[in-house]
């Protein structure tokens, strides 16, 4: 199989490539090379920024690929530029989507395929909603041979996965249980996520990759393990060999209180009760499981983080931000009760 990734590097496309590359697949990446330090051995590398078309088309030249799959696109501009590169080009072309495009509020907590797109919490969701509807009109009237797919909260070894964290990252929220400071989870930490490792998204993606079934379809990617997110927290305290002290606090409250988009990460995603039905996936790949559980991956993921001082970015200023919002509701708690 010859496949081109625009990107490659990511949290999810990063372990993808590492397992075509040990099938044997003639893989090219399409990079613009500032990292080059997770370029992987074996890939053959197009360096070139995706948004100079002209340059990208010199150099695939008469190239033609079984799989082209985006890993950055999320605007309907982006898609019409990939439709014009690759349209006759490729005999599949996958778009990562999310789940987070599903229907906001929930009419059911049980998500497949079929459960309306409707995000009005977030932009960004709205964003790929408009993307699929592109493509799909694309596979419709013209016969662009493309693969929707919908992954939900995928971590690696590189990040812990987290509700709230600041603009910088994870660490500082890790930082906190480490230093024994209370630490900010959304809601009552009683709502039910889903946390996907992604070697198992890497998996069930491969196995969508070729896959004449595939075409025409959106295909959701997910674990089907359902945690709550007071589990994932005690998860990564425990992991990090401390006891977890959580305040829990709304989400509209957090929202309010910060500069960041916590109406479309958490009111719009994250505090949402999702548990994902995997049959379609199931049913194009046989035998797709995932199987990394979430104690398991995330010790990996505390591991390599620990062991890694530059993937500790230390974030003070959400630090100090965490520290007044528990001070506030310390201080209504102490006035209500005088």
């Amino acid at each position: 199989m010859r496949a081109l990734f625009i990107g490659g590097t990511g949290t999810i496309s990063s372990a993808i490539t590492r397992q075509l590359l040990e099938q044997g697949c003639e893989l090219y990446l399409l990079n613009r090379g500032s990292r080059n330090d997770l370029l992987p051995d074996g890939a053959k590398i197009l360096q070139a920024d995706v948004r100079d078309e002209d340059q990208v088309a010199r150099l695939l030249g008469e190239l033609t690929f079984d799989v082209v799959a985006d890993f950055i696109a999320f605007e309907p501009a982006q898609l019409e530029r990939d439709y014009r590169l690759f349209n006759g080009r490729t005999k599949q072309f996958i778009f990562i989507s999310s789940a987070s495009a599903y229907q906001k509020p929930l009419s059911d907590y049980r998500v497949s395929e079929g459960t309306p797109l409707s995000n009005p919490y977030w932009q960004y969701s709205r964003n790929k909603i408009a993307c699929e509807d592109y493509l799909m009109k694309q596979y419709r009237e013209n016969g662009f041979p493309v693969t929707i797919v919908r992954p939900s909260h995928t971590y690696d070894e590189r990040s812990i996965p987290l509700g709230v964290h600041g603009a910088k990252g994870s660490w500082q929220v890790a930082k906190r249980i480490l230093e024994n400071k209370p630490v900010l989870i959304h809601g009552d930490g009683t709502s039910l996520w889903t946390m996907t490792h992604n070697s198992d998204f890497a998996r069930g993606f491969i196995g969508l990759m070729g896959n004449i079934h595939a075409i025409g379809e959106s295909v959701q990617i997910t674990s089907d393990e359902s945690l709550t997110w007071n589990q994932i927290y005690a998860a990564i305290a425990s992991a990090l060999g401390v006891e977890l002290r959580a305040v829990h606090v709304s989400s509209e409250f957090l929202d309010a209180c910060s500069a960041q988009d916590f109406r479309g990460g958490l009111i719009g995603d994250k505090a949402n009760t999702v548990v994902f039905d995997n049959s379609k996936l199931k049913r194009l790949v046989p035998g797709f499981t995932a199987a990394v559980r979430f104690d398991q991956g995330i010790r990996q993921t505390i591991d390599h983080v620990l062991a890694h001082p530059e993937l500790q970015t230390e974030d003070p200023e959400f630090d100090a931000w965490c520290d007044k919002v528990i001070r506030v509701l310390d201080d209504a708690v102490g006035a209500i009760r005088e």
